[in-house]
């Protein structure tokens, strides 16, 4: 077995299980890399954004919503998932729109990542919104959202203390706060 292939699983057959407004679940049957055969169950889902917006008091956007899957109100960073076909960056500028009534006339890619890449191929762009201008927050209709205003310096406090603790929220905030961004963030 090569060097390079060492890691790679064929796929040898793939079934839909459900298929969702948001997710789909597929079970693939897979040949490792040794030759045994296993199953993968696999979450699709078509990509979202991340957006950490300033606004001019160095002030990060926060919002604080219910989320079912864990039972909790979390403090996150606004994000969303792509529509059909929708460019990267006007998906980031429509869910900071939506969810917080800021519109970025300025907005930077930062990075990529996976948010859980062992069962779902969910690939989150981060972005950094700058100049903002205030708009109408139009939020989904099942959605009921929180804005907050907040430090830098109390939102590394908030990851210390376990007060925030969405994967994709805490990425965003060590990205800025570590000054990769090409911003200083203090």
């Amino acid at each position: 077995m090569s060097r390079e292939n060492f890691f790679y699983e064929d796929t040898l057959s793939s079934t839909d299980i459900y298929r969702g407004k948001v997710i789909n679940l597929r079970k693939d049957k897979v040949r490792l890399p040794d030759g045994r055969e296993a199953t993968r169950e696999i979450v699709e889902h078509r990509g979202a954004v991340v957006i950490l917006a300033l606004v001019p008091e160095k002030k990060i956007i926060m919002i604080k919503q219910f989320r079912k899957a864990v039972e909790e109100v979390l403090w996150e960073l606004p994000a969303g998932t792509l529509e059909p076909g929708e460019d990267l960056e006007n998906c980031a500028r429509r869910e900071l729109e939506e969810e917080t009534g800021y519109y970025p006339r300025e907005i930077k890619k930062l990075m990529t990542f996976f948010s859980s890449p062992g069962f779902c191929n969910e690939k989150l762009t981060l972005f950094l919104a700058q100049d903002l201008e205030r708009r109408e927050k139009n939020e989904d209709a099942d959605e009921f959202i929180q804005v907050q205003l907040v430090t830098l310096e109390e939102t590394l406090a908030m990851i210390k203390n376990n007060i925030i603790k969405d994967a994709k929220t805490i990425i965003g905030i060590l990205y800025f706060a570590s000054g990769i961004s090409g911003m200083v963030p203090r």
